[in-house]
């Protein structure tokens, strides 16, 4: 069974940076885009950025562009979230997940294999 962890989340203060990583289990993981959501309180869950299979193409929700990034090693079977320049509103649970095949989405449904996710919390 496939199977996604995340780490790296914890508690920063406004404008610092936290570096998340999701690991996968199973040796497909290279074929996959891949997606970074968030959830945040009372707050319905966000497309935050995706990444194509090979990294070369990515998708950034407006209010993390400029501030996060999205990478990943596929050697590692491992996607990244770099979040820069931390605010507040950023505070959430943040959850990577497998997505298609051979195109970047946004729309939750078409994700699959959910990790359970990583707290982050920014202070003022």
């Amino acid at each position: 069974q496939v199977q996604l962890v995340e780490s790296g989340g914890g508690l920063v203060q406004a404008g610092g940076s936290l570096r998340l990583s999701c690991a996968a289990s199973e040796g497909t993981f290279r074929l996959y885009y891949m997606g970074w959501f968030r959830r945040a309180p009372g707050k319905e869950r966000e497309f935050v950025a995706a990444i194509d299979w090979s990294g070369g193409s990515t998708d950034y929700a407006e209010s993390v562009k400029g501030r996060f990034t999205i990478s990943r090693d596929n050697a590692k079977n491992t996607v990244y979230l770099q979040m820069n320049s931390l605010k507040p509103e950023d505070t959430a649970v943040y959850f990577c997940a497998r997505g298609p095949l051979a195109y970047i989405t946004r729309n939750p449904r078409e994700y699959t294999y959910w990790g359970q996710g990583t707290q982050v919390t920014v202070s003022s």
